[in-house]
């Protein structure tokens, strides 16, 4: 990653350089739709994309147990097992990233299916199992803290977790954050902390459905790893996406969430405020402009296929999964019976005229959307943000925010 300066544009401006999707579009069609999943935007005028909720639920669970099977058969062959495991743990960290942050979170908003007793179930059965904070509590803090007057505020657990969590501070350089993120995402004292963490803003508050499905899971899970000899699978395929991969790109993704509001502008509300504390981050870059020599075209084309692969994709498939490309259209219509087609409804509401809405805000790239929001942060009120004013949270809480 770097720390680039981010580019940030407002509304929609197809067919300029600070929209690297206009470019795709001289790509052949059949890579279109693909280009659009992954870099979260379609080009203009691109016929929407339709998924369902089905897709996105079926596809989580499809992908933590095919991320498992990858593993398990990688360390049963043997040969260039590392490479096939890394595979495998890749699969199961998508899963399990797509189930929290797309079906845990829209059944906390009984958007889910839109039937509350089903959204519920689903919703204590992901809790369960990724090991997150309890549904109930988390469905009360997330709608009462985080989608209220109080979004972004000291009350809001996103800003808990920079100005605690990470030591975060307004008036320090983008550098000094960014140093400072990766220390902590990379120390082991941190990570046993979040997972410590984790384990009690489950189980602590959890009903009994929720644990029971928890230990049946665990139970189950242990017992099979102890009597087959799999123990390896357990931990390598499970636990390592579970714990320290999960709590990584979970760190990466609530420094993109939201940004910290202007000097001045702590007391703007409604829609005015949520549009400006939310931006999309879209993943890609412009294509090589045309005219180039062969030899310059080929280094240009190579090295744009190659960050679209290693970098792009994978910041997409394992940070920024699901709808969290979008999340500003979230913020805007938390409970929008199409959020499942979280792609084109963003677009067709960006073209969409006498809405209230300010225009879309957007960033391109994962580590220029950190950049963007840690300078937000560098702007804000110290006086407004301070986390001596931060009462009563206790460690549980603390990384209980990192999880939102």
């Amino acid at each position: 990653m770097t720390i680039d300066d981010p580019i940030v544009t407002k509304g929609n401006s197809p067919a300029t350089l600070l929209d690297p999707r206009e470019s795709m579009r001289r790509l052949p069609v059949h890579w279109q739709t693909p280009l659009t999943m992954l870099t979260g935007k379609p080009y203009d005028g691109q016929p929407a994309i339709r998924l369902s909720v089905t897709h996105h639920v079926a596809g989580c669970c499809a992908s933590m147990g095919l991320g498992v099977g990858v593993t398990a058969l990688a360390l049963w062959l043997g040969t260039w097992w590392i490479v096939s495991a890394m595979v495998g743990m890749a699969v199961t960290l998508h899963g399990m990233r797509n189930a929290r942050m797309m079906v845990f979170h829209q059944a906390a908003h009984k958007n889910l299916y839109r039937r509350e007793r089903l959204d519920a179930a689903i919703g204590r059965a992901c809790s369960a199992i990724l090991l997150v904070q309890n549904f109930s509590q988390y469905r009360r803090e997330h709608t009462s803290e985080h989608h209220s007057r109080h979004h972004m505020t000291l009350r809001d657990p996103t800003v808990q977790a920079f100005l605690i969590g990470l030591g975060l501070t307004p008036g320090m350089t983008r550098r000094q954050m960014w140093r400072r993120m990766l220390r902590k995402v990379l120390s082991p004292a941190f990570q046993l902390r979040f997972a410590i963490s984790r384990l009690c803003s489950f189980w602590i508050g959890a009903d009994t459905p929720e644990r029971a499905i928890a230990l049946g899971f665990y139970g189950s899970a242990i017992f099979l790893s102890v009597a087959t000899g799999s123990w390896e699978v357990f931990v390598i395929g499970w636990l390592v996406p579970l714990f320290p991969l999960f709590q990584i790109v979970n760190t990466l993704r609530l420094c993109v969430k939201h940004t910290f509001p202007a000097p001045g502008n702590e007391n703007i509300a409604g829609k005015e405020r949520m549009a400006a504390l939310t931006n999309a981050i879209f993943l890609g870059e412009a294509t090589p402009a045309r005219g180039q020599g062969a030899i310059r075209a080929t280094v240009a084309w190579t090295r744009w296929c190659g960050r679209m692969v290693f970098v792009h994709a994978p910041a997409r498939y394992l940070v920024l999964t699901g709808d969290t490309v979008c999340h500003d259209f979230h913020h805007r219509y938390p409970r929008h019976k199409a959020w499942f087609d979280y792609i084109s409804e963003r677009e067709i509401d960006s073209h969409t005229t006498g809405s209230g809405w300010p225009e879309y805000t957007q960033v391109w790239g994962l580590a220029q959307a950190i950049s963007h929001v840690f300078d937000s942060l560098a702007r804000a009120d110290s006086s407004v943000f301070d986390r001596t004013r931060i009462e009563g949270i206790s460690s549980r809480a603390l990384f209980t925010a990192f999880d939102d």
